[in-house]
């Protein structure tokens, strides 16, 4: 792909949109946006072709992507916790439905390379091993349930001359100054002295800084191993959580809480207020899945990718929290 060759990026304005769109454009290529909202003053470079749009209306995607050479696909509907069973619907309409249209419309103009964006939630929790590109796919929510059906479509599609369009990128847990999500809340919560850890902490987890996220899809747009294939996208580590808290703490200036919670009698509570919540028509502070979200065991391997590639994570954890606390502090943020 040539360096000024026109790239769609779908659901820019998301927390890891600016970050693909400032790579692309420092990279040569020329930049076009589909999203449900305008993007905010300053998030990008200047001359940005930035349209408003639905991935779910075919016709909007059919016009955005006229002369278009690449395509980073990122609008989805992403995880909640515990997620009400009327939300089923519209995970499917916007993560598969959304794709569907997309790959179409890149088909039918002839796209060069398209790089999706999907999550290591479809494998879930790693129960004590490290998962890999061959593991299994467990998904146990609507969010990665319907992102690992997305990934089928994107890997059974095939440009004109019979090669694959698509790439899928399985990111770690994703952090940075504007991902919102449990590590911003974790991060804010330890910045106020107002957490406590849950569990004995020994339990794995696989993240991965928002900047190098920005790379590896500029890696995966242009990389020939690339087509047809899946890879993880991780910053090579396995921190657990006692790690992460340190990490986050060091970042920060301050020390790590002394005490601990015991997981089991934690979850019993929560689910006592869950219940009780339910009972009332109300919603509780605190739900079992939160719990579980916490203390579960999340290992995955990145190294295909930079093996077959050439990409390699510029940041560890230290790193991406350390400029992370900085961006935020800038922001007025903490």
């Amino acid at each position: 792909m040539k360096d000024d060759a026109l790239v769609l990026v779908t659901g820019a304005t998301g927390a890891v949109g600016p970050r693909v769109v400032s790579a692309l454009h420092e990279a040569g290529h020329r930049v076009r946006t589909l999203s449900l909202d305008a993007p905010p003053l300053g998030a990008w470079p200047g001359g940005v072709d930035a349209r408003l749009g639905d991935v779910t209306d075919s016709a909007a995607v059919q016009t955005a992507m006229a002369g278009v050479d690449g395509v980073i696909h990122l609008a989805a509907l992403l995880h909640i916790v515990n997620p009400p069973p009327e939300l089923r619907p519209r995970y499917e309409r916007i993560n598969i439905g959304g794709t569907e249209n997309v790959v179409t419309a890149a088909l039918r103009a002839g796209v060069t390379r398209l790089v999706f964006f999907s999550t290591i939630a479809v494998y879930g929790p790693s129960g004590g091993g490290v998962l890999t590109e061959d593991s299994p796919l467990r998904p146990d929510s609507f969010y990665a349930r319907t992102k690992a059906d997305a990934e089928r479509i994107v890997l059974a599609a095939r440009r004109a001359d019979d090669v694959p369009l698509g790439s899928v990128l399985r990111l770690g847990a994703v952090y940075g100054a504007r991902i919102k999500g449990n590590y911003r809340r974790l991060l804010l919560a330890l910045a106020r002295g107002r957490f406590l850890p849950i569990g004995p902490g020994t339990n794995r987890r696989t993240l991965v800084y928002d900047r190098d996220v920005a790379q590896a899809a500029l890696v995966a747009l242009r990389h020939p191993a690339a087509a047809g294939q899946i890879f993880n996208v991780t910053d090579g580590q396995f921190p657990t959580m006692d790690a992460i808290i340190a990490t986050l703490c060091a970042a920060l200036g301050r020390r790590p809480p002394r005490l601990t919670l015991p997981a089991c009698p934690i979850r019993s509570l929560a689910g006592l207020l869950e219940d009780g919540a339910r009972l009332f028509g109300r919603t509780a502070p605190i739900v079992r899945a939160t719990i579980d979200k916490y203390t579960e065991d999340v290992a995955v391997d990145g190294a295909r990718f930079c093996t077959q590639t050439g990409f390699s994570p510029n940041y560890d954890l230290a790193a991406g929290w350390r400029e992370t606390v900085a961006e935020m502090r800038r922001f007025g943020e903490l």
